[in-house]
């Protein structure tokens, strides 16, 4: 029995020592192919764990079976520097990282085939697979009909068009690498992520260092760029435009309890000190809204915008509740001004208000008629405009005396190029997903 015990664990001993040269080898080839890849893979640690069946990442670690690595070897070699690859390319992409903001079944798949796309992409010889022809197919059809290869791209593309349950099932089986279950989001992880961000901006930086066959994915461009872009909260940009101001309210925070309770010990029922019924906030109270009512702007995108922006307006700790705002809808001109002072103006607005224009876009009348405004003293001190359009007008030569901010959504187009705003205005770009 002790023998058996002894043959079992030299057993394996040699499996797990098998593997990691596997893996070394691997990791040798990607390096070697791939010199921008180095820190990805100093980023991630392989781990041996016998008996789990797959492999998996969890944001710090490769996991793997040493039989499953050893199986996979055996029947097709290149198949562990796929994997490798594969893997890697879901932490640089940072999609382990956003799997409790999205629908499971969707984001696993569309991770998969963003990973895919940039593996193929590459063209390692040491990665080739037999399944790589069924799979460029695919996603040769599948980039035409989405518009690109990026997770995020492709997941608002299922979701407007999903797929059948036997549909998903098979995409799924075609492009499934790894265990994604594991990506399940931790609190320790969260230095990791940090860290993978560094990473991909570092891949982004020395892939501009390196030869153009050995870097010219553009999946792999496309989505680093996805994973490292600057993401916005719309609520904090709204905040910019805070002033101090009174709102009716208990103030206990300035309250003194000890003349108060003093009052009633000393005359009975008469306190000498009440608390203050207003308290001094730093809050919203005016701003203007332009909504770019040209041609190439849609109008549910223009809504959606719209309902977000009163989302965020009822937020108490936000805003106010007497406010100032203007909402102007403007293409070439301006052709209307609606004035909010309530939640009710807006709600009015949102029910049975109708969007006006369609020509072409001239940012500068919705300048002019603000900046008269304030002339006339319809503000006390405007603090800011929003303007939300697609970007493609002319702009105005001069500075305005209130913070300006253009607001894009996120192209929709792969081929189409963020518009540059003037060096005085801040530029945003919200995400489709979150409006």
């Amino acid at each position: 029995m002790a023998l058996d015990k002894a043959e079992e664990k030299e057993k394996q001993e040699n499996l797990e020592r098998l593997a990691a040269q596997v893996l070394t080898l691997a990791r040798d080839s990607i390096v070697v192919n791939m010199r921008f890849m180095d820190v990805a893979l100093a980023g991630l640690t392989p781990v041996s764990k016998q008996r789990i069946g797959c492999v998996y990442c969890d944001g710090a670690h490769l996991y793997y079976d040493p039989v499953v690595i050893l199986k996979k070897y055996q029947e097709e070699p290149q198949s562990i520097v796929h994997m490798y690859l594969h893997i890697l390319f879901h932490c640089i992409f940072y999609h382990g990282f956003q799997y409790g903001k999205t629908e499971k079944a969707y984001w696993d798949l569309s991770a998969d085939l963003a990973a895919e796309a940039t593996v193929l992409e590459m063209g390692l010889h040491a990665s080739a697979m037999k399944a790589d022809r069924e799979r460029r197919e695919k996603l040769r059809i599948l980039k035409k009909n989405a518009g690109g290869l990026t997770a995020e791209r492709l997941y608002r593309y299922f979701r407007a068009n999903p797929l059948s349950e036997e549909g998903l099932k098979e995409w799924s089986v075609l492009f499934r690498i790894d265990e994604h279950s594991y990506w399940a989001p931790k609190e320790e992880l969260t230095v990791t992520g940090e860290q993978w961000k560094r990473i991909s901006e570092r891949i982004k930086t020395d892939l501009k260092s390196f030869s153009k066959d050995k870097s010219n994915s553009e999946s792999l461009k496309k989505n680093l760029e996805e994973a490292t872009k600057e993401k916005y909260d719309y609520g904090a940009i709204l905040r910019r435009f805070q002033v101090m101001g009174e709102e009716p309210c208990l103030n206990e925070e300035e309250f003194d309890y000890i003349y108060y309770t003093y009052g009633l010990a000393r005359y009975g029922n008469m306190p000498l000190i009440e608390p203050l019924e207003y308290k001094e906030l730093k809050k919203v109270r005016e701003f203007v809204i332009v909504l770019d009512t040209s041609a190439s702007c849609k109008g549910e995108t223009v809504q959606a915008f719209l309902r977000k922006t009163y989302s965020i307006l009822k937020e108490e700790e936000n805003f106010f509740h007497k406010i100032n705002v203007h909402i102007l809808q403007c293409d070439n001109e301006v052709r209307s001004d609606t004035k909010i002072t309530c939640d009710a103006d807006f709600e009015e607005f949102l029910k049975h208000g109708r969007l006006k224009g369609f020509g072409g876009t001239d940012f500068r009348p919705a300048f002019s008629y603000v900046d008269k405004m304030v002339q006339e003293g319809e503000f006390e001190n405007l603090k800011g405009l929003i303007y939300f359009t697609d970007g493609l007008g002319i702009y105005p030569g001069r500075m305005p005396e209130y913070h300006t901010i253009f607001a894009f959504l996120e192209n929709d187009l792969e081929e189409q190029t963020q518009p540059q705003v003037p060096p005085w205005a801040i530029k945003v770009v919200l995400e489709t997903e979150k409006l």
